[in-house]
């Protein structure tokens, strides 16, 4: 009998119910609360979750150590002790407000539906990170002139498409010495939670969530393109399978709102009372690109209404979401209500997903069902 595991059958598109595979992963991992949109700094226990295998035991921060090695003619081993230690005495350590997302957020509403982690629109949070910057650590072990790749190894390691190997993604060289790359050990003033990598990890601001790399042990430097499993045989956008795809970076604009009113306990529908009701959401964009607009749509029965421009705060941090804001003049009926961002690059939100084989980079506008009605 072939071990399943190792000879995984090819995944199929998947259609209706969630299958108890899907169920497992969404236990495992987990979206934010929406209402909590309404805070700059997103709640720890309210962060958006994904790991893809087991959260490494660390018994002692102290003990863990990171290597560094390949095109360098320094190769260095650190401890965490040592690099905090370096840090605050060079003045070296920063804090940055950081917008996270998933690079798979979204994946649930598109039919057929790619079977892995079925996010819905939850998987984002927003964190101040405490460390410091990467290239510090890097300019130390004096790189070679073939240095072309920083690849960044965690500790979590399982199988994934057949494949046993350590979680573990690659920057370009220049990427990686970006001033704002960073390693960092603190998640809003405390130290990180074994589940969003302690004791160490990587925050790379303005890309999907999956280049920060989490549990942090190991820093390798080549000079050919790196072809692990993380980064070449998943976060590409595919059109169909033979599809040589495009790799996943940075995130696409985006915004969501705070359902309104109260949920209904299963469906999560909302319903609100006749009259003046506050919106209140979020949107954000990669590479630190600032949104410059926010609408909100109200689609009723019956109803012709337009966009309407929202309140616009700025953000607090370069790589942050900004918080908008709207009053609906709410009526007794159904409606849908959705919001759309734009960047400064001049980058909106499509109406509908564009198409991507496993789900990548949905940034369609939110639907959120209301229903009015006095009570």
């Amino acid at each position: 009998m072939q071990n399943p595991i190792l000879n995984p059958p090819q995944k199929q598109h998947q259609h209706g119910d969630y299958s108890l595979s899907e169920v497992s992963l969404a236990n495992r991992n987990s979206g934010t609360l929406l209402e909590t949109l309404q805070h700059d700094i997103t709640p720890i226990g309210a962060h958006y979750l994904l790991n893809h295998f087991d959260v490494p035991y660390v018994s002692n921060a102290s003990d863990w150590q990171v290597t560094i090695c390949g095109q360098v003619d320094q190769p260095l081993s650190r401890s965490l002790e040592e690099i905090i230690r370096h840090a605050t005495q060079n003045s070296l350590a920063r804090t940055h407000r950081v917008t996270l997302e998933c690079a798979g957020n979204g994946r649930a509403t598109l039919e057929p539906r790619w079977p892995s982690q079925p996010w819905q629109v939850e998987a984002v949070g927003t964190s101040d990170w405490f460390g410091m910057p990467l290239k510090y650590l890097l300019q130390e072990t004096q790189l070679a002139s073939s240095a072309k790749e920083v690849v960044f190894y965690g500790a979590d390691k399982g199988v994934d498409a057949g494949t046993i190997h350590h979680f573990a993604r690659s920057l370009s060289l220049a990427d990686a010495m970006h001033d704002d790359v960073m390693l960092v050990w603190q998640m809003n003033d405390q130290a990180l939670l074994p589940q969003h990598g302690f004791p160490l990890r990587l925050i790379v601001p303005g890309w999907y969530g999956m280049a920060s790399v989490k549990w942090l042990n190991k820093i390798e430097v080549i000079d050919h393109a790196f072809t692990g499993h993380q980064q070449t045989g998943t976060y590409v956008y595919r059109k169909d399978r033979g599809d040589n795809g495009t790799p996943v970076t940075s995130i696409r604009v985006k915004s969501l709102l705070v359902p309104p009113g109260i949920p209904d306990w299963s469906s999560r529908k909302r319903l609100v009372k006749p009259g003046i009701v506050p919106l209140v959401g979020r949107a954000w964009s990669g590479n630190g690109v600032p949104i410059v607009k926010v609408e909100w749509y109200r689609d009723s029965e019956g109803s012709d209404d337009q966009w309407h421009i929202a309140t616009l705060e700025p953000s607090k941090s370069k790589y942050a979401w900004s918080k908008w804001t709207a009053n609906w003049h709410s009526t007794p009926g159904k409606h849908i209500l959705s919001c759309r961002a734009t960047d400064a690059c001049g980058n909106t939100q499509p109406l509908t997903p564009a198409w991507d084989i496993a789900g990548f980079g949905n940034n369609a506008v939110q639907q959120v069902e209301v229903w009015c009605e006095a009570f």
